[in-house]
């Protein structure tokens, strides 16, 4: 079966482990125990500790004892693998620049008020210093991977027909499959949770919030655009609103009616009144479709088909190159963790 668009768009480039890199800026080299070296960089208990308390901020559930030094554990590892890249990034004189940086700014605060981002920012537990200092690493990172791994990928017309030949069952649609998009509003206040700009607090405020919306789109502004800055179903709107791949028997299936009727008079590249909804959470939305395919086997001249190998293939061979990267930079690097001997002291104290 062939993937959701939001699935050709996604590469494997980025590990998780950028999330972490404002944990790895200059410590307090005066205060706090060592927990680690890489290269002379010290990781401090206070750095490990910042990382630990973000990681479980808001959880209901407490850590056992040997859960929280895994999570610990997991965190330090994760800090120097990203102090590696910026070490390297470094020495090849790779980093964001000004520009880069308030450019990403502006994108972040932009679906914010000023007052809606000041509050975001202190539930991070950050100031917008620190929130800067968090986009050029990460930015500088993916620069690295672009010049030291991405660039150096490339796929033949030739690996795109021995993919397909070696895998021609992926590309049968057995249904017509939909692709669609919604724009969400909640007419219950503080759902979902999160910071969102203006916020319905009721169905009034729902009501005239959705209609804005509308209007926008009416106007001609981009739908993924609008979604992203406006959509209040969080999971979606980061990729524009993007629902997926929906085969024709789930669509059908639908429990409310207005939705699915909604759904079924669409033309690709059209999007709908506004829907109203009850289930699971009330509100209103607005739906578009992006495309359509109609069942039967997919050939390999469909540039859709062409593509999507195109991708799967890179995002393989990115991921090779990335864990042969990793490993190459802790072998001519100089690290020492000190909370692993630790660890591992405690543990053989404990046999005696």
């Amino acid at each position: 079966m062939i993937q959701s668009r939001r699935g050709w768009r996604s590469t494997v480039l980025v590990a998780a482990v950028l999330p972490l890199a404002l944990l790895t800026g200059c410590p307090n080299r005066t205060s706090g125990d060592v927990m680690a070296k890489v290269n002379g960089y010290k990781v401090l208990r206070s750095e490990l500790d910042k990382a630990f308390n973000k990681q479980v901020s808001g959880s209901p559930q407490k850590l056992g004892s040997e859960q929280e030094q895994l999570l610990r554990l997991q965190l330090l590892q994760q800090i120097i693998a990203v102090q590696l890249y910026l070490q390297k990034a470094e020495k090849l004189g790779i980093v964001a620049t000004d520009e880069d940086v308030e450019n990403r700014l502006n994108q972040q605060k932009a679906p914010y008020t000023k007052e809606d981002f000041a509050k975001k920012l202190q539930e991070m537990g950050m100031t917008e210093d620190e929130f800067k200092q968090e986009i050029r690493r990460t930015m500088t990172i993916d620069k690295l991977f672009n010049k030291e791994i991405a660039s150096k990928v490339t796929i033949s017309d030739a690996d795109i027909q021995s993919y397909y030949n070696e895998h021609k069952s992926q590309f049968n649609v057995v249904e017509p499959t939909f692709y669609l998009a919604h724009i969400f509003v909640s007419s219950v206040p503080n759902v979902p949770a999160g910071p969102i700009p203006n916020k319905a607090q009721n169905d009034a405020q729902a009501r005239e919030k959705i209609r804005t919306i509308y209007n926008r789109l009416e106007s001609g502004e981009d739908f993924a655009t609008v979604a992203s800055k406006y959509s209040e179903d969080l999971d979606t709107a980061r990729s524009g609103g993007e629902l997926g791949a929906i085969p024709e028997s789930q669509l059908k299936n639908i429990t409310e009616p207005a939705t699915r009727e909604a759904t079924m008079k669409l033309k690709p590249g059209q999007f709908s009144e506004i829907v109203q909804v009850t289930n699971p959470v009330p509100g209103y939305r607005i739906i578009k479709m992006l495309g359509k395919e109609a069942a039967g086997q997919r050939d390999l001249n469909d540039p859709t088909v062409q593509q999507l190998i195109r991708n799967q293939l890179r995002n393989q061979r990115e991921q090779f190159l990335r864990t042969a990267y990793d490993e190459d930079l802790r072998n001519n690097a100089e690290i020492h963790n000190y909370f692993i001997e630790g660890i591992l002291k405690t543990a053989a104290a404990g046999q005696k």
